[in-house]
């Protein structure tokens, strides 16, 4: 049952205000308060349904890596480059799954959709570790020379799980938060305190969920059972629908309103049919019913090409309500300027797109790295490799614990107001910290090499604690280049388009996955002939993996460099570049007058 608002009528205050659950999305039933539904009395279902989902989905992304090599017999690089693919493959499933619930099927049921779509995937799964005929015969030969490789038809039932599971990522990445979002009022003071609270306790289950899945289900996969290891987060997933089923009665629901992406296409569209129209001493198109709660852009002067998307060409363009005919010749100055916005990114973009590549290397390779140490600690316990993101997670969270905690207060001591550190010195201190990451990487993975050479071992003695700094360099590079940069997509991009912000943050995470698995293929093509391969075969020690972090490396100081001279530009302050509300002294989301709470110092133009 669904309370249905539609933010576009002209009545959708009123329909907000008072709202009745109904059996169907029509807003024409009985009305009843609004306090029936909506508020913690739903979010409540949300955030259980968030914290099953997510503690399922990551015991299983965490230690993927390690059920391909242990039970499918593959080689190392070809496991890097299925889990890279699969990660990018959810990622971009994301950017369509917001296109559909904005444009289709709005965020409850591209939520139920994708967690069941997650389910059957993750059930496929549990079934290949349960029925032995689903995958070849495991070896036990660490160095698997004559392990029975898997069939095609073993791959395809796998694919077939990781593909149901990219298109529920796809369901639920873009709209978990926001349908919680929905069930605010933030148009009032309490409403908005609500939705602060609501972000902060998903995040607090996030976490939890995130590590119950770290510990407990990872040490269950890889040292009791990969069946159970598997069934554990299959019944959790199951919950979790369950729960978000049961809150039905209590949600709002939004309808689709139509995807920006859309009106992105149209823009482009119309200013290339009207690429010969000059602007010079022509009226632009502009109604006003695009102007929600008053908050509208500017005309800006970058990109003018675009602005001829808006020329009204002929009035006949026009229909009686002075309302565009066709979207696809004629758009309106708000559509323009969205474009920009989005376009006025895209240097930032790229620089975050080199950071992920360093981020995903401990997903892959670090993993690899880490089956071939001793992992002991003592007589009867070995950690699992799955437990090592932990420690990316800790350096995370102990960085935001200083900065927020420790360093902020300190500054506003010493300056008599809070001080942030600027985008700019956190996304450069970030890039230098994968830079760092890789070549503390590269030789720990020299030393781990030539100590297991020397042993004539498949397992280096080298303890897996040594790799723990490469671990803790990318989650701090995490901390500093991704947090600040979703914080830029964010809060740089107009309200309107925050849905968009956070596709085009997951179609970054997406390129990067594509992008190191093409660069493991050129690198292993590249020393193919050499006397030992950088890359490829069942055992590290017969690769220099050493020499694939140098070039990784070599990237990062690439985007260093790149950023210093070129991308930090569009994070200086331009004051000049103010909206209408700020010359009329009223700041509004999007592009405002405040710089992202510090200071003044920034802001893109």
């Amino acid at each position: 049952m669904e309370n249905v608002v539609n933010t576009n009528s002209p009545s959708a205050l009123e329909l907000e205000q008072e709202r009745i659950p109904t059996t169907t999305p029509s807003p024409s039933n009985e009305i009843s308060s609004r306090s029936e539904v909506g508020g913690w009395r739903s979010v409540k279902f949300i955030i259980g349904n968030e914290s099953f989902e997510k503690l399922a989905s990551m015991s299983l992304i965490s230690n993927l890596t390690m059920y391909l090599l242990t039970n499918y017999n593959l080689s190392g690089l070809f496991v890097v480059n299925v889990v890279q693919i699969w990660n990018g493959s959810s990622n971009i499933a994301s950017i369509v799954g917001a296109f559909i619930s904005d444009t289709y099927l709005g965020r409850f049921r591209t939520l139920l959709y994708g967690s069941i779509s997650s389910l059957l995937g993750i059930m496929i799964m549990t079934l290949t570790a349960g029925i032995h005929q689903l995958r070849p015969i495991t070896c036990k030969d660490k160095d698997r020379p004559h392990c029975q490789h898997p069939q095609d038809w073993q791959l395809g039932v796998l694919f077939a799980s990781l593909g149901l599971l990219s298109i529920g990522a796809g369901g639920i990445r873009p709209c978990n938060i926001a349908f919680g979002a929905d069930q605010f009022d933030t148009t009032t003071e309490k409403g908005k305190g609500q939705l602060e609270s609501f972000f902060n306790w998903w995040y607090f289950t996030f976490t939890i969920a995130l590590v119950v899945a770290l510990t407990g289900v990872v040490y269950i996969q890889t040292n009791i059972s990969w069946t159970l290891g598997f069934a554990i987060p299959t019944v959790c997933l199951a919950f979790s629908i369950t729960i978000f089923l049961l809150g039905r009665h209590t949600y709002i629901y939004k309808k689709p309103q139509g995807s920006i992406f859309t009106d992105m296409a149209k823009v482009i569209a119309a200013a290339y049919r009207k690429r010969r129209l000059q602007p010079s001493d022509r009226s632009f198109y502009e109604p006003a019913s695009t102007f929600e709660d008053n908050i509208r852009l500017v005309q800006t002067n970058r990109f003018k090409f675009l602005d001829k998307a808006a020329i009204i060409a002929d009035p006949s363009e026009l229909n009686n309500q002075g309302i565009a005919k066709n979207g696809w010749r004629l758009c309106s100055l708000q559509q323009v300027e969205h474009l920009k916005c989005l376009i006025g990114i895209l240097p930032i973009w790229v620089t975050g797109i080199c950071c992920f590549i360093v981020m995903d290397q401990q997903n892959t390779f670090g993993v690899l790295q880490v089956i071939q140490t001793d992992r002991s600690i003592g007589p009867h316990f070995k950690i699992p490799p799955g437990w090592m993101n932990l420690t990316s997670m800790i350096a995370l969270s102990f960085w935001i614990y200083i900065y927020e905690c420790i360093y902020i207060p300190l500054m506003k001591r010493i300056n008599k107001r809070a001080t942030r550190m600027s985008m700019v010195h956190r996304i450069r201190i970030g890039i230098i910290l994968s830079i760092l990451c890789m070549l503390v990487a590269a030789i720990i993975e020299k030393k781990r090499r030539d100590s297991a050479l020397r042993q004539s071992s498949f397992i280096s003695p080298v303890s897996f604690g040594l790799l723990l700094p490469q671990y803790a360099l990318s989650g701090l590079n995490e901390a500093f280049a991704a947090v600040a940069i979703m914080e830029f997509f964010t809060l740089q991009l107009p309200e309107s388009m925050r849905t968009v912000a956070g596709a085009i943050f997951f179609l970054s995470l997406s390129i990067a996955n594509y992008l190191g698995s093409l660069i493991v293929m050129i690198v292993h093509k590249a020393s193919n002939t050499a006397k030992i391969p950088w890359l490829g075969g069942p055992d590290l020690n017969h690769n220099r993996l050493d020499y694939y972090y140098y070039v990784i490396a070599t990237l990062g100081a690439l985007n260093f460099i790149y950023f210093h001279f070129f991308a930090s530009n569009y994070l200086i302050c331009n004051k000049g570049n103010e909206t209408v509300e700020e010359q009329q002294g009223n700041s509004i989301a999007g592009f405002k007058g405040e710089s992202f709470e510090q200071d003044d110092e920034e802001k893109v133009y």
